[in-house]
């Protein structure tokens, strides 16, 4: 069933608002894959704050028009499915982490911070950890000192303790 103008202009709308607050864009061929196996990966990228649809390629290179992700258009053909996100990394996680499961999905391009991705930079981002590991693993590292110095005068605490003054 084919949009009218107006629900055509609401589609537009809806996406630019959205890629108006995104950090990464990533297009995935779906052909092939079953409706379930579809509802599955909603499913993901909505826990994953991630926007994901299937759109008509002109309505999204409407909607990328005059932004920072208008070199995608060139790769938006064939049947897709677009994937965006806030997160830098969440996008490319999620339709990289079903690709592994499921060979119908190809990741085909992508694109973060303005800067055109093909499929094995995609690959790359999606192995990137997320925001909150970082952030855990920056944490660990500034602890790691203060807890070592601690550690260490403990055991210097102990030592003198135990030797008989």
């Amino acid at each position: 069933m084919s949009l009218n103008l107006n629900d055509k202009k609401a589609v537009v709308a809806e996406i630019s608002a959205k890629v108006a607050t995104a950090q990464t864009i990533i297009v995935a061929e779906y052909r092939g894959i079953q409706v379930g196996h579809l509802t599955q990966l909603r499913a993901k990228a909505r826990e994953q704050g991630v926007y994901l649809r299937v759109l008509k390629n002109t309505l999204a290179r409407r909607a990328v028009e005059g932004t920072a992700f208008a070199d995608l258009a060139s790769a938006m053909t064939g049947p897709l499915i677009y994937s965006i996100s806030e997160d830098a990394v969440a996008a490319a996680k999620v339709l990289a982490d079903f690709a592994k499961t499921n060979d119908k999905l190809v990741l085909k391009a992508g694109n973060y911070a303005g800067k055109t991705l093909d499929k094995a930079a995609v690959t790359a981002l999606a192995s990137i950890p997320s925001r909150e590991v970082l952030l855990a693993q920056v944490v660990g590292m500034m602890q790691a000192p203060v807890a070592g110095f601690a550690r260490g005068l403990a055991a210097l605490a102990a030592q003198k303790e135990a030797v008989p003054a």
